[in-house]
């Protein structure tokens, strides 16, 4: 596996220090803002619009990792205005035709991620393997913040990077969110996550940001050793 990466859930973010803190990560060289699109039908919540992507990406260049929780997302990607660098994830649960969006996701310049909840058996994805650079793990059901880890979940991401090393697949990553403690971060490291959306639950906890993101990293290599 290669180096442990941090995607700041910024639905969880304070609206009235955002800047600072987006300085703070661009200080740290975190390597993704991970922006949650809900539309009230396919998860129960409304969050994070265009017009939020938009001002972000005119404030840093740092790249997007988005999560598309919407009803028929290959019609909505032009939304967004995908950028080199950005990853963004469907639901193969909200996608008719998985393999469509995908390859659109990658024509637009963007990185293709396919996300699954928590109950969706990783058999809905193994068809596309060849198709997506990443694969989302839903490790509690998507919709709210400061939710439980589904503890099943952790055996997926397992079975999943096997899945993925047997069928020539290593360089295609795992990403994990959902109850992202400390703890539970060590836990997914091991099981074989490389990217850790990082909400209530770790960065945006009590606390002081730097710190949280420095004790993520010395949990990280000390896994490694």
């Amino acid at each position: 596996m290669g180096k442990a990466q941090l995607s700041p859930s910024m639905m969880c973010a304070d609206i009235f220090k955002l800047g600072e803190t987006i300085r703070i990560f661009e200080k740290h060289k975190i390597p993704y803002l991970h922006i949650d699109v809900m539309d009230g039908s396919f998860v129960p919540n409304l969050m994070m619009g265009t017009s939020v992507v938009k001002q972000l990406r005119a404030f840093s260049s740092l790249p997007m990792d988005i999560h598309l929780m919407i009803e028929d997302p290959g019609d909505k990607l032009e939304w967004f205005e995908p950028q080199e660098g950005d990853y963004i994830s469907v639901h193969a649960e909200a996608t008719l035709h998985l393999q469509r969006v995908l390859a659109k996701i990658r024509d637009l310049g963007a990185r293709p991620m396919a996300a699954i909840n928590p109950a969706t058996p990783l058999s809905a994805l193994e068809e596309v393997f060849p198709d997506v650079d990443a694969i989302l793990i839903m490790t509690v059901n998507p919709g709210y913040a400061s939710q439980e880890l589904i503890p099943q979940t952790l055996e997926k991401i397992r079975r999943l990077r096997t899945l993925l090393d047997e069928r020539g697949f290593e360089k295609t990553e795992i990403e994990v969110d959902g109850n992202v403690t400390l703890e539970n971060a060590v836990k997914m490291r091991k099981a074989g996550a490389d990217i850790f959306v990082a909400g209530t639950s770790l960065l945006f906890r009590p606390g002081n940001i730097e710190e949280h993101i420095e004790a993520f990293n010395r949990e990280m290599e000390k896994g490694s050793r």
